[in-house]
């Protein structure tokens, strides 16, 4: 028997429910839908409001799909990394063929590109600075046997190693994130194609034809030549200059790691030896609805790639970009929660101006401060409550865009949802209250169905298991809205791996929680004295304290200006651009001013310690906030420019 109860968000969760019960159910829903209606509605995503899907995702794995993304304007598929290193590796049933770092050093050692590493200690030596500097183990374990997950964006050429193997598990992540960059206006990206007779390349973050223009890119392929006029769709025509010396070690093993390859893999197919089609290959022009986050987003990481790329060391620029996907993803996230709860309430996005990621307080003593992580803490539970009824919302879209995607009156409307479906969803916000014309006839279709899946649950179930979600359905006193009551009974049926897990594997991945780059922190904790739960709070790492000084020293209206900025100047843009909260309480808290001044002069001892603070007394203007790394002035100019 299956246990429900109520949360304080009104969603139904299912405590309890076995995989055959589960299918069982699934299999009651679809009937009573339909099964077209089902698939529709069976999902955590809905991708016109946020085009990443709602599951765990390793954020450090994808600079090296996004160099695929721009060099090729395709989605990757897959690729030569098993064939090149495991060729006669074996996969049983549904265990996947694995490749070690044992296996790759065994693989390089058989050309002529390594040399005096035939002993045992060369070899480890060689395999101890591929997992170092090139792979990374599944689930972050030691040892040179362990199946390899990931590769580290060391060089442009990491993005002819297909890892992960299968590019579901980046989550549409990296389709998004180049949409966003690329800024174009199509359904789709499209390639870069010039407006002048010269081909002169304006954008900085070019698709396709010129990508040795992309700042991204343009950081990471030293010494990579490309064949002369070759064809669209040659993945061998990316060449390494041997004769090339500013590249370091770890980006010479990537380079030979690629040449053992061959080829960048192709794009993706739905079936392996099938053509590609069009859905499969190219890249979704998607945004999510959150206009002004998204260009934020942009702006943000094409000034920091304009003005550091070249002077920035290797391993600081991978990590403080990891802390910009980090705070450009959380923000978008928390943003598109805030106006789709707007959205729920009003039947309308935010707009523009009012759109504006979650105001959070930041512990700048990393959990150290007890009495500062406490407050943290507390004011990130209120945002994981906020987003726990996420899940409902986007159910509500879903149902509704159904209802008017086979809508004919609908249909011919012809709303254009790429790359912002603001139009859309609006639309859908005035069918849910009921101020559209076709609004009576969904709301008469939606009661239909709601009355025969309550039916459907007494004829399986009659001994009552499933009562709060018949009550649920079947309550029009509690909520008039049969669209909602509909949203929130699927989701109760769905059940917490649907509706929680998920959600909160995302959100722990947008925050790139408990990782040396990343800008949040979890911990076990016991609620009164039994319970265990995850207590999170908002932290910004040394990479992300790094990032944030060197992007707003910069002058955006007068690259030529002077490039610091006071103490406070910097904590107000990083409160008002991002939510963050250092020195003051976020809506809705009291925090005592001892808190926050102790947490202001922690954060100062970390900035002076990290070589960004400066200052010859204790006078706060002459606490001033300085890059430690040579800036490109010529480079800010030409992307101010085209800002």
């Amino acid at each position: 028997m299956s246990a429900f109860r109520s949360l304080s968000t009104g969603i139904l969760r299912v405590d309890l429910m076995s995989a055959s019960e589960s299918k069982i159910v699934q299999g009651i829903v679809s009937d009573v839908l339909s099964p077209m209606m089902f698939e529709a509605l069976w999902t955590n995503n809905y991708n016109k409001v946020l085009p990443i899907a709602i599951q765990n995702f390793d954020l450090s794995t994808m600079l090296p799909a996004m160099f695929y993304l721009f060099r090729y304007g395709e989605r990757r598929g897959a690729g030569r990394f098993l064939k090149a290193f495991a060729p006669n590796a074996k996969g049983i049933g549904k265990k996947k063929k694995e490749v070690t770092i044992d296996q790759v050093g065994e693989t390089l050692l058989q050309g002529d590109a390594f040399m005096g590493f035939t002993g045992e200690v060369e070899k480890a030596i060689l395999g101890d600075l591929l997992l170092s500097s090139c792979f990374e183990n599944i689930k972050y374990r030691t040892g040179r046997d362990q199946q390899i997950q990931r590769v580290f964006p060391v060089h442009y050429l990491s993005s002819w190693i297909d890892l992960p193997r299968d590019s579901a598990n980046l989550r549409n992540v990296p389709e998004m994130m180049v949409s966003i960059l690329a800024d174009g206006k199509e359904e789709f990206v499209e390639p870069y194609k010039p407006d002048s007779e010269d081909g002169e390349i304006d954008s900085p973050f070019t698709v396709g034809r010129g990508y040795e223009k992309n700042v991204l890119i343009r950081a990471f392929n030293q010494g990579v030549v490309r064949e002369k006029d070759p064809k669209t769709d040659n993945r061998k025509s990316d060449r390494f200059d041997e004769g090339e010396t500013s590249v370091g070690l770890e980006q010479l093993l990537m380079v030979r790691l690629a040449q053992q390859i061959e080829e960048a893999p192709g794009p993706l197919r739905s079936r392996p030896g099938v053509p590609p089609s069009e859905s499969d290959r190219r890249i979704p022009n998607q945004h999510p609805i959150v206009e002004r986050t998204s260009q934020e987003f942009s702006e943000d990481i094409r000034l920091f790639l304009a003005a550091y790329s070249e002077s920035l060391p290797r391993h600081c620029l991978i990590g403080m970009l990891e802390s910009c996907m980090a705070i450009g993803l959380t923000s978008i996230l928390t943003a598109v929660v805030d106006a789709c709860l707007h959205w729920e309430k009003t039947g309308n996005v935010p707009s523009i101006k009012d759109q504006s990621p979650a105001e959070v307080f930041v512990d700048c003593s990393s959990g150290v401060d007890d009495e500062i992580g406490d407050q943290a803490e507390i004011s990130m539970d209120y945002l994981i409550r906020q987003v726990e009824h996420f899940p409902v919302v986007l159910m509500t879209l879903r149902i509704l865009d159904f209802q008017a995607s086979n809508n004919r009156r609908i249909k011919d409307l012809n709303l254009s949802t790429r790359p912002y479906s603001t139009g859309w969803v609006e639309l859908l916000g005035d069918m849910l209250h009921n101020r559209h014309d076709q609004s009576p006839r969904i709301r008469i279709l939606i009661e239909e169905k709601l009355e025969s899946l309550s039916a459907a649950l007494d004829e399986f179930y009659p001994d009552g298991e499933y009562e709060s979600i018949k009550s649920a359905l079947d309550d029009e006193k509690r909520e008039p809205n049969p669209i909602l009551r509909l949203a929130r009974g699927l989701m109760g049926l769905m059940g917490p791996s649907f509706s929680f897990s998920d959600l909160k594997s995302m959100t722990n991945s947008c925050f790139y929680i408990n990782r040396p780059n990343g800008i949040a922190i979890s911990r076990k904790t016991t609620r009164g004295g039994t319970k265990r739960r995850d207590a999170r709070s908002m932290i910004l790492s040394d990479s992300a304290l790094d990032y944030l000084v060197h992007l707003h020293v910069l002058d955006k209206t007068d690259p030529s200006g002077s490039q610091e900025i006071s103490l406070d100047a910097f904590m107000e843009r990083i409160r008002k651009r991002y939510g963050f909260h250092i020195d003051r309480s976020p809506p809705g808290m009291n925090i005592s001013n001892l808190v926050l001044r102790r947490n202001r002069s922690i954060l100062e001892r970390r900035l002076r310690d990290l070589g960004l603070l400066t200052g010859v007394n204790d006078a706060e203007s002459m606490k001033r906030l300085r890059p430690r790394f040579e800036i490109a002035r010529s480079m800010i100019e030409k992307v101010a420019k085209i800002r």
